[in-house]
């Protein structure tokens, strides 16, 4: 259903806003990524993983605990938050440990609950 609209199916009511707000969108390759970026937030296993890595760093082991699911399924999900960048790792001998890739993760997550929390 994502019909090209012609231009004689649409009113336009204020030209020049619509001149202005188009020249300031961005690219579409930027909004794609944007969504993509945002339906990774929108599962709550990952988001309890979040949550878990706000508070310390941690291994697949303890954040399975952390979140009362099983090893398999938080290794996918680590690796769903390390392709999006949202999630790094480092190895310390045969166990790996998780944080936070920087602290835009944190302030999109707190923005996030603030505006939850206001409504």
């Amino acid at each position: 259903m994502n019909e090209e609209l012609n231009n004689e199916d649409i009113q336009i009511v204020d030209e020049e806003k619509v001149s202005r707000v188009r020249e300031t969108l961005p690219n579409d390759e930027l909004i794609f990524d944007l969504a993509e970026l945002f339906k990774v937030f929108g599962d709550s296993t990952r988001m309890k993983i979040i949550c878990a890595l706000l508070e310390e760093e941690l291994c697949v082991g303890d954040i399975a605990c952390i979140t009362n699911s099983t090893a398999s399924a938080i290794s996918h999900q680590l690796r769903v938050l390390k392709q999006s960048k949202l999630v790094k790792y480092r190895k310390e001998g045969k166990t790996v440990y998780y944080s936070l890739d920087d602290d835009h993760v944190k302030q999109i997550f707190e923005k996030g609950r603030e505006h939850i929390e206001e409504i």
